[in-house]
């Protein structure tokens, strides 16, 4: 069944014990043809020493996969260079396509597909999976995700290829270089999204290296003045809205090339853990479970923002409580003058920063269960009710005492100190937690695996079971949410207070080369290979950034009209200095438009 141009590339895991008939119903849904509502694909159990273990693999013909990418709209390159949306009747028409070119398609693209048309398999006339009478069904219901909320299914993921991934890993992080990233290569096999993040990140780091050259003579010359940060608070000040505008040129520059920045959006079905009363959607007249959109808003303004509040409240309560350490690390200080005592007054704020890491992650949790409960029908709006819920908190919780220091209690010395500490153990902490403790952990699996295995096979099949076996056991990537929230915290602290820590960029610049190696890891050694996802940008992302910089113009503004240099130039009457700054800002919001149109034209 299996061949050179009809390779397996998806895995279905059913849970042991599933039933039989359940089993032939499901695989026979797979195999029939499109138009008796079937997916049309191929389908074969894997067999391992073990005999059966209720493991399928998922491939399809060259025919249909070409058919599927006009199915889902992929865009390619036409022989005349244009870009254009893939049909079937004018394939002729796109560069290097031949019949018996199976390359065409990109592996990735051809699991995309495949996931795609197993996505859209819907029951007919049947009332439940058969086999299990409690899984309901209803006409236009996905089957997939009903199994996947039954417990029948437990997982689906795409295959590695053991070549490809092995050049990729070569060129991407096998040998340590200046230069950029294989975005082309890394999108062809983990598709857009993924490729965009790292694009992202690359870029992000490049655009640091300005504030980290002037920043490092900055600290060294004006090491202990903390008055002469005017000039470093105004250069921050353009920075910030100036590369979150040529990232948007960059990005429309890479999925332009890569086809997904003309990509039609397809009609988004209601996520796996929707649930409601059935009843028949106005929109497209099919039957699917309806749930008041009164419940939800009810949900979210008595139950969630109350819970918001409250956490923000605490957040609040232990940045005092760090404070009073604060207090007392300083009298400590005062009162032995010994370089232990020196010492000592670091420990407040390297607590207070492993805290907000450990209530950010506990947070995060709570936020996911909260935006779960909600009951949101479209994935796109629970991820934004999501995002919202953590950015608010993550905000006040990393910044609140930032804030503090600088403009209550006016102390720049307590200000550097805290953001340096703040900075660098959030770092360290987020490298062990999300690539050092994962790399270990899967090291320690691979090593388990391949002392079970037995290395004298050699026939293809086994070696195949074997990549299964061992894939289907790795940790899956849920995706770049905790990588840009990780990266916008950084944003934060670089772009509202580095004028008085220049340093913050030189090390948000180390952290991310670190983070390019190790998410390149992480993503190649560690995870599952995740479905491609196509993107024409990074979503809601690009508001919270854009957010940032305009408090970070804010901020500084404000930081600099707070400085004595400022302060010097009016110093009977502080309504010019308000004046002043505020014409400052708005001068740096002109100066975001005009670089808008810009871009529009």
């Amino acid at each position: 069944m299996w061949s050179r141009h009809r390779r397996p590339l998806v895995v279905i895991e059913l849970a042991k014990g599933t039933k039989e008939e359940t089993i032939e119903w499901f695989t026979k849904r797979i195999v029939d043809k499109k138009a008796d509502g079937g997916a049309q694909l191929l389908i074969k159990p894997l067999v391992t020493e073990n005999g059966h273990e209720n493991i399928y693999l998922v491939g399809a013909s060259h025919l249909r996969l070409l058919l599927g990418a006009e199915t889902v709209g992929l865009v390619k390159e036409c022989s005349d260079n244009s870009m254009r949306t893939f049909t079937y009747s004018s394939r002729k028409t796109f560069k290097d396509f031949a019949d018996d070119n199976h390359n065409f398609l990109t592996m990735a693209e051809c699991q995309y597909i495949i996931k795609h048309e197993l996505d859209n398999l819907r029951a007919k006339n049947e009332k439940m999976i058969p086999g299990y009478p409690q899984a309901k069904l209803y006409p236009g219901k996905s089957i997939v995700r009903r199994l996947l909320t039954s417990g029948i299914l437990v997982q689906i993921f795409p295959l590695h290829d053991r070549e490809e991934l092995k050049k990729l890993r070569h060129s991407w992080y096998g040998r340590v270089r200046v230069g950029y990233q294989p975005l082309d290569d890394i999108r062809c096999y983990f598709g857009e999204t993924i490729a965009l993040y790292f694009g992202f990140l690359e870029y992000f780091t490049f655009a640091l290296i300005p504030m980290a050259v002037i920043g490092i003579p900055y600290y060294v010359f004006a090491w202990e003045d903390y008055d002469k940060y005017v000039m470093f608070a105004t250069f921050n000040l353009l920075w910030s809205t100036v590369i979150l505008e040529v990232w948007k040129r960059i990005c429309a520059i890479l999925t332009y090339r890569w086809g997904t920045l003309l990509m039609k959006r397809q009609f988004e079905e209601p996520r796996p853990g929707f649930h409601g009363v059935l009843g028949i959607n106005p929109v497209t007249g099919r039957e699917e479970p309806v749930y008041s959109s009164i419940k939800r808003q009810l949900r979210i303004y008595l139950v969630s923002l109350p819970f918001v509040c409250l956490c923000l409240y605490f957040s609040l309560y232990v940045m005092m409580i760090y404070f009073d350490l604060e207090q007392w690390a300083l009298d400590y200080h005062k009162e032995n003058e010994s370089n232990f005592s020196s010492l000592m007054l670091y420990v407040p704020s390297i607590i207070y920063a492993v805290v907000i890491e450990i209530m950010n992650r506990i947070y995060r949790y709570a936020a996911e269960f909260l935006t779960s409960w909600e009951n949101h029908r479209l994935e796109s709006s629970y991820q934004n009710h999501l995002i919202l819920k953590v950015l608010v908190f993550n905000f006040l919780n990393c910044f609140a005492s930032l804030f503090y220091i600088a403009f209550v209690l006016f102390d720049m010395k307590l200000l550097r100190q805290s953001l340096a500490t703040l900075l660098i153990t959030s770092q360290i902490l987020n490298q062990f937690a999300e690539s050092l403790l994962p790399y270990w952990l899967q090291k320690r699996h691979s090593k388990r695996m391949k002392q079970r295995s037995c290395s004298q096979k050699t026939d293809k099949d086994l070696s195949l079971a074997e990549q299964v076996n061992m894939e289907k056991e790795m940790g899956t990537y849920l995706g770049t949410f905790d990588d840009y929230l990780e990266l916008f915290l950084q944003f934060g602290y670089v772009s509202l207070f580095s004028c008085v820590y220049p340093l913050a960029a030189v090390f948000a610049v180390l952290n991310n080369i670190t983070e390019i190696y190790s998410d390149a890891l992480k993503m190649c050694r560690v995870y599952k290979r995740p479905f491609a996802e196509p993107t024409a940008n990074i979503g809601v992302w690009q508001l919270a950034f854009e957010t940032m910089s305009v408090i970070s113009v804010v901020t500084n503004c404000m930081l600099i009209g707070m400085s004595p240099q400022v302060d010097a130039l009016f110093p009977d009457s502080k309504m010019d200095l308000v004046l002043t700054v505020a014409f400052v800002e708005q001068l740096g919001r002109q100066f975001e438009n005009v670089k808008k149109e810009i871009r529009v034209g």
